[in-house]
């Protein structure tokens, strides 16, 4: 069976997860999925946008019930900060430590990436700007 761009768009991001995964549980003790969390709260909040757990439920693709979970569980670990913001709404934060985190993560995900990138042959600014571009269409629906 021949392969075909869909299939390996998929093996590449899963590859992509596992790799990340790997990285920062070696370097930072945080799993992938606990990460990208934290960076849905920065993000949004650079983005100023209210920062909710439904928010960072629908930038993530997940349920409110598991951010809510992931919430207390990153708020445990002192790099999220969850205050009530009326109504059922929960608001969130990162604290500082969290902020440090969620910086150094990005910059060695981003290194190690760009590294493998580098020796594939492609050019970083290409597979960057053909990556954006696929987002936005995407997004666009």
């Amino acid at each position: 069976m021949r392969k075909t761009l869909s299939f390996d768009l998929h093996t590449l991001t899963a590859r992509l997860d596992r790799e990340a995964d790997r990285i920062l549980r070696a370097e930072h003790e945080i799993s992938y999925r606990r990460f990208r969390t934290l960076l849905s709260v920065a993000i949004l909040s650079d983005a100023g946008a209210e920062v909710t757990q439904r928010a960072v439920a629908e930038e993530l693709g997940i349920s409110e019930p598991s951010a809510s979970r992931m919430a207390s569980i990153l708020a445990a670990d002192g790099w999220l900060d969850v205050r009530s913001g009326g109504g059922n709404r929960r608001r969130l934060s990162l604290t500082e430590p969290g902020r440090e985190l969620v910086a150094a993560c990005r910059s060695l995900l981003e290194q190690r990436f760009a590294a493998v990138v580098r020796r594939s042959g492609v050019r970083y600014s290409d597979y960057a700007g053909d990556t954006r571009k696929l987002l936005e269409t995407l997004a666009q629906g």
